[in-house]
This record gives structure tokens, sequence and C-alpha cells, in this order.
């Protein structure tokens, strides 16, 4: 007896799917990398931010000068000054928990990103996201007038750019907020741009509150996009964060 046609098809949409997933999670459970040639673009991100850091602590001990070479001050951009500074800010930090704290976040939601869109997406998205909130903070600092000589460091505004694309693409991923604190992924970075506001508001912390939301703006935009042109598998994709 022939199969009716739409038996057949729903079939071959049944194995597409038991495909898709199994392949899926192949992507997120990585592999193992050899020590030179397999890292992951997360890894040598964390890696690159660990050896500027130590550098950059060399150098600014030596002399404070060289700060303005290195990190980014609206001032300076405005004026056509050191430009290079928007890129090398993302690889500074101001201490060793804004570089821990940084790290560990870009450790856990970076190689997660990363398994999910490929290793040459992922590594544009990072800089463009860091970069663009780079030129975010510049802009408001023009437009309000306020905060165009401090001096923006670290790689906050790439990271909440791959949380705004989580908050996308993966709206119900499990996280821990400040590792401890269960939340769903588009919660989570809601909380900590509000909540970071608040608290360099009434600490009078040197935050990048500005820079944050640039970059998870950047996030949000391109989220949106992969999801409108990959529907199918980003609604596979959240099928496994019910």
């Amino acid at each position: 007896m022939l199969k009716k046609p739409q038996e057949e098809r729903n079939k071959k949409e049944s194995r597409g799917k038991m495909n898709y997933r199994r392949y899926t999670r192949r992507r997120l459970a990585g592999g193992r990398y050899d020590l030179f040639g397999g890292l992951s673009v997360t890894n040598w991100l964390i890696i690159i931010n660990i050896i500027f850091f130590i550098f950059t602590l060399m150098i600014l001990t030596q002399n404070s000068e060289f700060m303005d070479y290195l990190a980014l001050k609206p001032s300076n951009i405005l004026q056509g000054k050191y430009l290079w500074t928007i890129l090398t800010s993302m690889f500074m930090h101001a201490n060793f928990t804004h570089l821990l704290v940084n790290m560990i976040s870009l450790m856990f939601i970076g190689n997660f990103i990363e398994r999910v869109i490929g290793r040459k997406r992922f590594f544009w998205f990072y800089m463009a996201a860091g970069l663009i909130a780079g030129l975010f903070f510049v802009l408001s600092s023009l437009i309000f007038q306020s905060g165009l000589d401090i001096f923006a460091v670290g790689a906050s505004g790439a990271i909440f750019g791959l949380g705004g694309l989580l908050m996308i693409l993966t709206p119900n991923l499990p996280v821990l907020v400040f590792f401890i604190i269960p939340m769903r992924m588009w919660t989570a970075m809601l909380f900590l741009l509000f909540g970071l506001w608040v608290i360099s508001s009434l600490a009078g912390l040197p935050i990048g509150n500005i820079a944050h939301l640039g970059g998870l703006l950047v996030g949000v935009g391109f989220g949106l996009y992969l999801k409108k042109k990959y529907k199918r598998k980003v609604a596979m994709l959240n099928r496994m964060f019910r």
C-alpha cells in the first residue's frame, strides 16, 4: 500500500528535527581542543585580555600618562586623537576584580554563543559590539556634555552585546546572575543593566552603564536579524530551554 503524501512529509519533518537536535547538541557540547590550533575564539579572547591586563599594569606603573594611549576618553576621540583606544580599551581593565568578573562571564556565555553561531561570526560580532559600545559612550558624552574626560575600559560592552544576543535567541536560557541568583536570560540582562545603573548611581561607582546599554542594543539587533533569518533553527534551539 502506498503511503499518503502527508504522512511522508510528517516523517521527513520529524527526521529533520531529530537530526537538527543531534547537530545542535554536538555544537553545544563542543569538543576537545588541542593546545595550539583548537582553542575557541572565546578562550583566545580571554588569554589576550589577561596578557593585555598584565602589560598595561606594568606600563602604567612606570608612567600613568600612558593612560591616554590605551584607555578610551571621549574628549580625545572627539578631537581626533588616540582613535585606536576605541579598540585597545576593550582589552584593558581597571583592576583584577574587574578583569576576573568579565572573563568569567565571557567564558560561560562566550563559549556557548560561539558554538551556536560559529567561530567567525562570533568573533566579528564580539568586536563590533565592543567597538559600537565604545562609540555609544563617546556619543552620549557629547550629547549630554558629561563624562568627556572620564576614561572607559573593559570588555563589558562586548559582553553585554553577547547577553543581548542571547536575550533574543534563547530568552529562557537559565543563568546565574552574580554567579548565585538563578534567572532566565532575558530577565537577567535587564536586571544587570538597570541594577548596575542603580548601584553606580547610589554608590558613585565608575561603571560604564552607557557602554553596557550600547552593547546590549547591538546584541538585541543582531539577535533579531538571526531570529528572522533562521526562524526554524532558533525555534528548535529554544525547545532545549523551555
